[in-house]
């Protein structure tokens, strides 16, 4: 029995080299959408897995760091939040924080943590750093939880709390900061395969980056204490993000259009600068990692 197809025959699927290293393969990821789920599980169950706490570190940690932000900061350091609580204050921007982090340094290992997968079945590879910034969303869910539950408790002790009507856009600025996370995690993921400093020096560069991109002071703030350095804050796009998240959850702060439109461009320019050199990576990493 002869099993050579004929050339004629049409294949079902077909693998062919990508035509252009900018290319999104939409229908490839829809096509293993299954995929894509089992993955975002794994990345849910996976993290706290054979842990005392489990989840609960979702909640401890973003708690215990705004704790000592409010205790450093603002007591010992006298920065003012305004008439919001120093500890809500902090608190609302290590949330949106903690997901650009969580993006960021789970996309950016990518290719070495899954080269054992990667080296023995084709699935689209952009799955894998794409279902990390959808489990987070997970995360950002609970710690969101969290502090509106200590925003309720500010509110009924008539605390000058209060959302602004912008606040329905917020989902807007945390794509923004998801794909800007995803964006950086595969550039430096593509990194990673040849340079493994890159993965030492992540987590360094990680907290630097916090201090310069106002997760504890109001952005004004640079302006009236280092005028000469405010720079490096204001060509910070996640100091926009962090500014702009805060005055729609506390109605504090301002929210600035030319850092927004600065913002999104920038990201636009990372995700596809990211995405250029990981499809470039993916052809080859197999041999260097």
């Amino acid at each position: 029995m002869n099993t050579t197809p004929s050339p004629n025959e049409d294949w079902l699927f077909e693998i062919t080299p990508k035509n252009s290293f900018f290319s999104i393969p939409f229908k490839e990821v829809w096509r293993y959408r299954d995929l894509l789920v089992l993955f975002v599980k794994r990345d849910i169950v996976t993290v706290y897995k054979q842990t005392v706490l489990g989840p609960l570190w979702y909640l401890i940690q973003p708690l215990f760091t705004s704790i000592t932000f409010t205790i450093i900061f603002n007591s010992v350091a006298g920065i003012e939040t305004g008439t919001v609580p120093p500890f809500l204050f902090n608190m609302a921007g290590i949330t949106v924080w903690n997901y650009f982090t969580a993006c960021l340094t789970g996309t950016s290992d990518t290719f070495r943590a899954n080269a054992a997968i990667f080296g023995k079945v084709y699935f689209p590879r952009i799955i894998t750093p794409l279902s990390i910034v959808i489990s987070n969303l997970l995360k950002l869910g609970i710690q969101f939880a969290i502090f509106f539950a200590f925003y309720a408790f500010y509110y009924f002790q008539d605390a000058a709390v209060g959302l602004h009507w912008s606040v329905v856009f917020l989902p807007i600025v945390i794509l923004f900061m998801g794909v800007l996370g995803l964006g950086l995690g595969m550039l430096i993921s593509s990194l990673v395969t040849k340079y493994r400093d890159f993965t030492h020096l992540i987590g360094f560069g990680v907290q630097l980056l916090m201090y310069l991109s106002a997760v504890m002071y109001p952005l004004a703030l640079i302006e009236d204490k280092l005028p000469k350095y405010g720079w490096l804050v204001h060509y910070n796009p996640l100091a926009y993000i962090i500014e702009t998240s805060r005055y729609m959850l506390l109605n504090v702060g301002s929210i600035s259009v030319q850092g927004l439109l600065y913002t999104f461009v920038f990201t636009i320019f990372v995700f596809f600068a990211g995405l250029l050199v990981f499809n470039r990576t993916e052809k080859s990493f197999i041999d260097t990692v």
